[in-house]
């Protein structure tokens, strides 16, 4: 499965090693446990960056990374397997919870779950900590990507 992640330019060094998630934790990590979020189209990458984005001149200066992940190295969750809380603003702590295991189990490389804001889409959470991932981390592709001004409002 190839997935998506957008980063700002300058933290490309650290694009792939989970820390931004590791310190603000997210719908599927707590705090303190590294993850790397992506998704299953770039638009849906944009979509998932906007939605937290406060401010249009922040639009600048962002990588797109590539990344292939075999696809027996994925595990996918549906919404019937996910909490009846799942899409609730702020995030569970029963998302979490469910990341969190996955996580600490390290029972596969990526972990694919349905988006909050696109349901019929989804995100792949990568656990950088699994023995697999640096062989994908190694042929990452990344290239500049340009979001078009009208977004900025």
């Amino acid at each position: 499965m190839r997935i998506y992640r957008l980063v700002k330019a300058r933290y490309r060094s650290s694009a792939l090693d989970g820390s931004g998630a590791k310190t603000y934790g997210g719908r599927w990590n707590p705090r303190g446990l590294a993850a790397v979020y992506a998704s299953d189209s770039i638009s849906l990458a944009a979509l998932e960056l906007l939605v937290h984005l406060h401010r249009s001149d922040v639009l600048n200066h962002y990588l797109l990374v590539t990344l292939d992940v075999p696809d027996e190295a994925l595990l996918v969750l549906d919404d019937t397997q996910l909490p009846a809380d799942w899409r609730e603003d702020p995030a569970p702590a029963s998302t979490a919870a469910i990341g969190m295991v996955w996580l600490q189990e390290q029972s596969s490389l990526a972990l694919a779950v349905p988006s909050v804001l696109v349901p019929q889409q989804r995100n792949v959470l990568l656990n950088p900590a699994h023995p697999a991932f640096a062989e994908v981390a190694r042929h990452a592709a990344f290239e500049a990507f340009k979001f078009d001004a009208r977004l900025a409002g």
